[in-house]
């Protein structure tokens, strides 16, 4: 492990989220601390900003309630070690990125062991399984949240919270050119774009990979002039995409892009994405946007068990703005005449696009509080004991 003098920080990162906002961490940290020594669970951008991996964000990176359970012995196994050599390690602080499930018991045995720690995007606890809080309150001496209304959930536990804003709202202009996005990908400038975005894990797309081309055929029987475009993140699901097109759209053509999904977004007219950070980031860019998702069964099932769910919404924007901005069709209410229709009504209602043009620009705004750099400032100021009571 590195050698060179400064603070040392712990840090374990889930999947490419959790990279991205590590890497900007890490880099607001070293501007106020330039001896900073860090290691952990990594992806790219993390080791870029100087992190020593001990292992890979990607291994944590599994979706669901029941898909977990085949994982979990790798991925118990894989905390035990980490606890051992962050313990051995001593860092000034920990800092768990998002992964709850992982985080929240590795950072509750550093602090037995006397480690500051923090959580770095709260858990949805506003959304499902409050009782989370209580585990929060024994894990993190601090939580810093991406969300303005998460605080207030903290608050009334007495657990100390932070927002310091997203991310996101940083790295995306409000003012999104569409005609230099289409002529970047290579996309004619004329006609109607829907852009899918079916989401950045192999399981969701397949989950969703039915529903999404049965739409887009729905949709060229009736829009015959429409183009589509796909946004992929990984070569496996562009090719469980293409095999349900061959399937269910054998006459839809579809141009697949892969890792280009912020100008895929910025080209569109409007967007069918899967649930999940892409529907904040296409309120930022300022796209109109129909919001779906299907989980596993079984995991769907749980979810529903009575007292588990807290909210009626799941769509970031929705809950930011604390109104239904976007529609949301889940689960069983998913068809290609739901998300069609409900696709054509955001490209045909010209006072919706009015409206939510102006509801985005104030959810940017909320959002754009130099997140990375406040998220340093508060977990530097642990890491020297002196974060305010």
């Amino acid at each position: 492990m590195a050698q060179e003098s400064g603070v040392k920080v712990g840090l374990v990162a889930g999947e490419a989220s959790g990279d991205m906002l590590g890497g900007s961490l890490l880099h607001a940290m070293r501007v106020r601390e330039p001896g900073i020594r860090a290691i952990g669970v990594a992806g790219e951008e993390m080791i870029a900003a100087g992190c020593e991996p001990l292992a890979h964000a990607s291994e944590l990176a599994v979706m669901g309630l029941v898909e977990v359970i085949s994982h979990l012995p790798r991925l118990l196994g894989l905390r035990r070690r980490l606890a051992r050599q962050f313990t051995a390690w001593k860092p000034d602080v920990f800092v768990g990125i998002d992964a709850p499930e992982f985080n929240i018991g590795l950072e509750a045995r550093l602090r037995r062991h006397g480690v500051p720690t923090v959580h770095y995007v709260s858990p949805s606890v506003w959304a499902w399984r409050s009782g989370r809080v209580k585990k929060m309150a024994r894990s993190a001496d601090l939580v810093l949240c991406l969300l303005p209304f998460e605080k207030k959930v903290y608050d009334d536990q007495n657990v100390h919270a932070e927002f310091v804003g997203h991310p996101l709202a940083e790295r995306i202009t409000q003012q999104s050119d569409t005609s230099a996005a289409r002529l970047k990908l290579g996309l004619a400038d004329d006609g109607e774009w829907l852009a899918l975005l079916p989401g950045s894990r192999d399981g969701e797309v397949t989950r969703l990979a039915k529903d999404f081309a049965e739409t887009v055929a729905w949709l060229q029987d009736r829009r015959p002039t429409m183009r589509f475009v796909a946004a992929m993140t990984s070569a496996e699901g562009e090719k469980i995409i293409c095999r349900a097109l061959r399937r269910f759209a054998p006459r839809v053509e579809i141009r697949m892009i892969r890792g280009q999904s912020h100008e895929v977004m910025t080209a569109a007219d409007v967007l069918l994405v899967a649930s999940g950070t892409a529907t904040l980031e296409a309120a930022l860019i300022g796209r109109p946007m129909v919001v779906t998702y299907r989980l596993a069964r079984a995991s769907w099932w749980l979810l529903n068990w009575p007292g588990l769910l807290k909210t009626d919404r799941f769509a970031l924007p929705n809950l930011i703005a604390g109104e239904d901005l976007v529609p949301e069709i889940l689960q069983n209410d998913i068809s290609a005449e739901s998300l069609g229709q409900a696709i054509l009504h955001e490209l045909d209602d010209a006072d919706r696009r009015r409206y939510l043009n102006v509801r985005f620009r104030e959810i940017h705004q909320t959002l754009k509080r130099d997140a990375a750099d406040r998220a340093a400032a508060s977990i530097l100021g642990l890491a020297a004991g002196r974060i305010d009571e």
